[in-house]
This record gives C-alpha cells, sequence and structure tokens, in this order.
C-alpha cells in the first residue's frame, strides 16, 4: 500500500506538497460556490418553468445554505472519526450525485430538495479547507496561503454567474445544476493523491445527535417564519408556532451544548473575546455577502431588464478584481492589524451596497459593474484578516472545531440574509408581479445596514 503519511507526501512532491493540498481542498471548496453563485441567475427561467414565485423559489438558494448551515458543525467530529481525505472525497462524491439529481428535477419541490442535499455536502466541505491551511502552514505564513487559496476559489462566483448565464440563454436551467460536476470529481483524485492519512487520532467519541437535531429544528423552524411571513395572511398561527420552535429549540441547543461531553459547538472558544467577536462580526458579513449575491442578479435582472447572460458578464470584473484583491490582503492579514483590515473592508462593502441603492433604469451596464467590483474588493479585504484574526489564537487541536463555528456563524448570517432580502422584496411595491426598483432599493439598504453593524463586533479582534 502507498504511505500517505505527511513525510512520505513532503518526501514525494517536495515543498510544493503543502499547495497541492490546498488545490486539492480548494476544488471543493470551489464546487460548493459555484453551486451557491451559478443557480443566481437561473431563478428567473427556474421560476417560469414550474410557473412558482420567488416566495418559494428562494428557497433554491436558502436551502442550499441552511443545510450548509446545519452540517458546517459536524466537520470537527468527522475529521477525528474519519480524517480528511475519507470524509472530503466521501462528500465530493454525495455532492455530485446530487447535482445530477437536480439537473433531472421534474418538480420545485425535487428540485429544492436536491439543493438541500448538496448544500448539506457543501457544509462538510467548506471549513477543511482552512482547517488544513492552519494545520499545513506555519503562523506567519497563513494569511499569504489564505490570500491564494481564496484567490483560487474566487474563479468559482467570478465565472459562475457568466458560465450559468450563458447555459440558462443558449442551453437551459438545467444544465447549471450539472455544472459543480466537473470539479468536483477530479477533486475524488486529488484527495487520494495529496492529503494525508490523520496524524493521530483521538480516542472515539459520541457524535452529539441531540445538539444536532435542537440546530436542525432551529434553523428549519426559524427559517419557515420568515418565509411564512412573506404570504402571512391567515398564516398567523404557523408564524407563532414556528417562531415559538425555534426559540425552544434554541434554547435546548445552548443548554445542550453546555452540558454535553463533546458538543457540537464548542462554547469555551465562544467565551474568549476576539474569537466570539470574530463570529458576529461573521454573522453581519454573512448576512451582507449572501444578500448582496442573491439580489444583484434579480435586481439587473428583474428592475433594470438585463439577459441571464449580461447579468452574468456583470460579475465577472467583480470576480477578477477578488481575485487580485485576496493575495495581496492575505498578505497584509500576516503583516497588518486584523481589525484595521476588517474595517476598512466593512466600509469599502458598504459604500458598494449604498451605491447600488441609488442606481436605477438610466445606468449603464459600466457603472453598474464598477459598484460591483467595489464590493468585491471589500470582502476581499475583509474575509482573509476574519480568517486569521479568528484562529491564530486557538490551540492546533482547537482548529478544526474553530474553523467550523467560524464557517458556521457565516453561513448562519447568510441564510438569514437571503431570507430578510426577500421577505423585504416581497412586501415592497410590486408591478406585473415582480418586485419594482423602489422595492429593490429598500433591500439594498438593509444589506447596507447589516454589513455596517460588523463594525461593532469586531471592535474586540486584536489590533
Amino acid at each position: 500500500m502507498k504511505d500517505f503519511s505527511l513525510d512520505a507526501l513532503r518526501e514525494r512532491h517536495g515543498a510544493r506538497w503543502r499547495w497541492l493540498a490546498v488545490a486539492t481542498v480548494m476544488l471543493g471548496t470551489m464546487a460548493t460556490v459555484l453551486s451557491a453563485t451559478i443557480v443566481n441567475v437561473a431563478l428567473p427561467d427556474i421560476m417560469a418553468y414550474f410557473a412558482i414565485g420567488q416566495g418559494q423559489a428562494h428557497w433554491l438558494v436558502t436551502g442550499f445554505i441552511a443545510a450548509m448551515t446545519t452540517t458546517m458543525l459536524t466537520t470537527g467530529w468527522l475529521l477525528d472519526h474519519f480524517g480528511l481525505r475519507r470524509t472530503l472525497a466521501s462528500a465530493m462524491v454525495l455532492f455530485s450525485v446530487m447535482s445530477v439529481a437536480g439537473g433531472f428535477a421534474t418538480s420545485p419541490e425535487w428540485l429544492i430538495l436536491s439543493r438541500i442535499g448538496m448544500g448539506a455536502m457543501a457544509g462538510l466541505m467548506q471549513p477543511m479547507a482552512m482547517y488544513l491551511v492552519f494545520r499545513a502552514f506555519p503562523r506567519e505564513q497563513r494569511g499569504q496561503a489564505m490570500g491564494i487559496y481564496g484567490m483560487g476559489v474566487i474563479l468559482a462566483p467570478a465565472l459562475g454567474p457568466v458560465i450559468g448565464g450563458f447555459i440558462v440563454d443558449q442551453l437551459s436551467w438545467r444544465y447549471v445544476m450539472f455544472a459543480p460536476v466537473p470539479v468536483t470529481l477530479p477533486g475524488v483524485i486529488m484527495v487520494y493523491r495529496y492529503l494525508p492519512w490523520p496524524v493521530s487520532r483521538p480516542a472515539p467519541y459520541r457524535f452529539d445527535f441531540a445538539g444536532f437535531l435542537w440546530l436542525a429544528l432551529f434553523i428549519a423552524t426559524s427559517l419557515d417564519a420568515l418565509n411564512t411571513l412573506q404570504h402571512a395572511e391567515g398564516e398567523g398561527l404557523r408564524i407563532a408556532l414556528s417562531g415559538t420552535l425555534a426559540l425552544l429549540a434554541l434554547i435546548l441547543f445552548a443548554r445542550r451544548e453546555r452540558r454535553a461531553a463533546n458538543p457540537l459547538l464548542h462554547l469555551g472558544l465562544m467565551r474568549r473575546p476576539e474569537f466570539r467577536s470574530a463570529c458576529l462580526g461573521a454573522v453581519a458579513l454573512g448576512l451582507a455577502l449572501f444578500g448582496s449575491t442573491y439580489l444583484i442578479p434579480l435586481f439587473v435582472q428583474s428592475a433594470l431588464q438585463f439577459s441571464a447572460t449580461e447579468a452574468g458578464l456583470l460579475m465577472l470584473p467583480a470576480g477578477i478584481a477578488l481575485g487580485i484583491t485576496f493575495p495581496i490582503a492575505g498578505w497584509l492579514a500576516d503583516r497588518k492589524p486584523a481589525r484595521r483590515m476588517i474595517r476598512i473592508g466593512i466600509l469599502v462593502f458598504a459604500l458598494s451596497t449604498a451605491l447600488f441603492a441609488f442606481s436605477d433604469q438610466a445606468l449603464g451596464f459600466f457603472w453598474l459593474a464598477t459598484w460591483a467590483v467595489i464590493g468585491r474588493v471589500g470582502l476581499g479585504l475583509i474575509m482573509p484578516s476574519l480568517s486569521t484574526g479568528a484562529l491564530n489564537p486557538l490551540e492546533p487541536h482547537e482548529l478544526g472545531y474553530g474553523s467550523s463555528i467560524i464557517n458556521f456563524t457565516r453561513q448562519l448570517g447568510g441564510a438569514f440574509g437571503v431570507n430578510v432580502v426577500a421577505l423585504t422584496l416581497e412586501y415592497g411595491e410590486h408591478s406585473h408581479g415582480l418586485p419594482t426598483i423602489d422595492a429593490f432599493h429598500s433591500a439594498w439598504w438593509l444589506v447596507t445596514a447589516f454589513v455596517l453593524l460588523a463594525l461593532w463586533p469586531v471592535r474586540r479582534i486584536p489590533g
């Protein structure tokens, strides 16, 4: 049997082994990001094909993010019991199966369920990249590694809307569902070629099923309450029941995590001020990031009458700008105070969303693309510093759980962000069954407020 210990991989591949391993986990993250972004430009066509409204269609995005959020906290247990190789390869294979199943959907419910399955697998894959970077690289190189890793990952959201728009206009929305598969399948091969066996494993311990179930119930019922608010007439009892169940599930989840011997959410990490502040900042960032990513394609297609291809092309310069910003921001994250970098990024991102809030039909493609570029520059400045600010103070054995938690909090913010944005559009002014530009302006101001809220918690991050 071929040796895949750390020493054997270093001897076989030399100093480049670390980067080959990063490229491997990068493919998994790229597939999840591609799948999360490429479907946005297909939403109008999916809505028309199945004759469904925006209130149901947004579950294609929300269901993905909610499932992703729910499974993220399982990464630490899976890594302890099965190792990085087996966990990541299994998640990639199942993610591919769910993608293909979605492409053959014959009903909106089938499509939504496939998206939920994809999100569940994406939740397993995404924290593993951060875990590997912080285990494989020394402290002084982690920001650079996260920057270069991020530069590769942003190819997915940069090219995703462009590819998705072309596919929708030239073929069908179904092929959008198949798009992540050519990324995940080569990733499976690379997992078994470049990722190491576990250095050591802790003694087996029980998975926190009770905590997982309470968390899943909280996320499902709270998002159901927000979704039902979009058509609240006659649904008062359901909204009240879902809201009550969500609150009860959250209380029971917190109680369980305090008492469990091996909790899903390690509250000990949350007691550290700098880590807790980074997590709160990640929630606000997720609200703004996913809310804006959901809004841009819908805004330019529904309110400004862009085609799917034009909506995708609008995001291409923004993706390129993010690709340029990420490695620079990663290099700066190793040398500059994290808090200062995050604050600058938040203000730049907020400028972008405020400019979108002032945009109307008279504004051309160039200016809208510029607003998107500004937002992605802000995002590029935030993310490497937020990761290093949160994880650098942790011990090596805490990194698996720490990376899961920081990704979980960002995704949790994203799940609620998309729902709140969708709710704002639903209650805004409509014309011919679609939100008007004034409704979109209200949503953009809401996203601006979300991202500015992050300034408050990040003041506690060192620097």
